[in-house]
């Protein structure tokens, strides 16, 4: 899994920025990380800032990129205001999946589920251009672990899964940096 790069904006101005520069230049740099391990297939986020991310391997392997909701970015939940939903994702990233679910409904445990059931269906290796949450959930999931946040993942980090009869077993967490959630 492939956390997106740097968002020309951020979650709380605007709900699908794209690729700032920087973001452009790192989608490249992963693009020729990844190049020699395929032709592989492209999964991305249905946000823009994934398949932009996923566009520059996606065109070295000549290939379509799958878009798939259920790899998508968290949803906030009804009610949070645009500008508040920074505030909001910094506490639920302080916590567990089950506090999200006790203070905003069970569908972020099944957020959760479904991105990890989702990874641990793939038949073949597969290249997923997600995002920051949504990668750590898998990683919690493959591990057994609530916490919503278990590595502070850089843009383009690449986070290895192995998947061994629909079991998620981490090979490696992608870098990590100090990440502004913005």
């Amino acid at each position: 899994m492939v956390r997106h790069g740097r968002a020309a904006a951020g979650w709380d101005v605007d709900p699908d920025p794209a690729l700032d520069d920087l973001g452009r230049q790192q989608a490249l740099a992963v693009a020729i990380k990844l190049s020699s391990l395929g032709p592989l297939p492209v999964v991305s986020s249905p946000l823009l800032r994934c398949q932009q991310t996923a566009f520059p391997l996606a065109t070295v392997w000549k290939s379509d990129v799958a878009i798939e909701s259920r790899v998508g970015e968290i949803p906030s939940p009804d009610g949070v205001a645009l500008e508040d939903r920074v505030t909001w994702l910094r506490e639920v990233m302080a916590g567990t999946w089950t506090q999200a679910a006790e203070r905003s409904g069970t569908h972020y445990v099944n957020y959760r589920d479904a991105i990890a059931a989702c990874v641990a269906s793939q038949k073949t290796d597969t290249v997923i251009f997600s995002h920051f949450v949504a990668i750590n959930a898998v990683i919690g999931a493959a591990q057994g672990r609530d916490e919503v946040l278990i590595a502070s993942l850089d843009n383009c980090s690449v986070t290895t899964f192995d998947i061994t009869d629909g079991r998620l077993t981490v090979l490696a967490i992608g870098g990590e940096a100090d990440t502004l959630i913005r």
